[in-house]
């Protein structure tokens, strides 16, 4: 714990301007991958070699800097997040009812999942839904993906609906990774439309790679924002 917070204050750390455009994963960190999306996002994927292997590590910014930051397993689980405004920490709980499994979707061309998220504010939810394959594949900035739709619905112990969502994300098989697409978000009222797609795919060396600025859409409004942005940010690229 004490390494992931130091990983976490060195992200937060304010970018001068001769630093802007540059992320630095953490010690013993390792950035691989830098995603240009609509919506006025750009993320810095990374691997660290302390973490068990097949962990990722996303890390979000928006105009004003880093907002969120994530870990995933191999098997694509929500591990961990964090929301920095305000700071709240998510984990996955032990033991969920159905795990998520990247694998199963691969090999079955559905995953369903059934598990219970706790804060460090105290509060707790149960989430279930479910990921499947279309069978539609399109090519994005040269790297070609496969769609899936999905729904889930994140409720309290009470049972109270928190959230809601259902829509199109994309996969890449051999990064074992989710992208965002155009979705739908329950506000309470109506279904609000939402589409954080990907839109460059940046590797070391390219031109743009590490940007911590994001490019598109930045002058979009959004309408509203998810009921619960930890669980709907994980979602959005995991």
């Amino acid at each position: 714990m004490k390494r992931l917070t130091l990983a976490i204050a060195a992200l937060m750390a304010p970018i001068t301007p001769a630093q802007a455009g540059s992320f630095k994963a953490p010690e013993g960190c390792e950035a691989f991958l830098t995603v240009q999306a609509r919506g006025c996002r750009v993320s810095n994927h990374y691997r660290c070699s302390a973490d068990q292997p097949g962990d990722q590590w996303r890390a979000d910014f928006d105009q004003e800097g880093i907002f969120f930051l994530s870990r995933i397993n191999r098997e694509t689980e929500w591990v961990e997040s964090f929301s920095f405004d305000p700071k709240v920490r998510q984990v996955l709980e032990a033991s969920p009812a159905d795990p998520a499994r990247f694998s199963g979707l691969l090999s079955s061309g559905r995953d369903d999942f059934d598990f219970w998220l706790s804060r460090n504010d105290g509060t707790r939810s149960h989430v279930t839904g479910h990921d499947a394959l279309t069978g539609r594949s399109i090519t994005i900035d040269g790297v070609q993906l496969q769609q899936t739709e999905y729904s889930y619905t994140e409720v309290d112990p009470e049972g109270k609906i928190l959230g809601q969502a259902k829509g199109n994300e994309y996969i890449h098989p051999d990064w074992r990774m989710f992208f965002a697409g155009p979705s739908q978000h329950w506000d309470g009222l109506d279904w609000v439309p939402m589409d954080g797609s990907p839109v460059q795919f940046i590797q070391p060396g390219e031109p743009g790679f590490a940007a911590t600025q994001p490019i598109f859409e930045c002058g979009a409004v959004m309408s509203q924002a998810p009921l619960n942005p930890l669980l709907q940010q994980v979602r959005d690229a995991r």
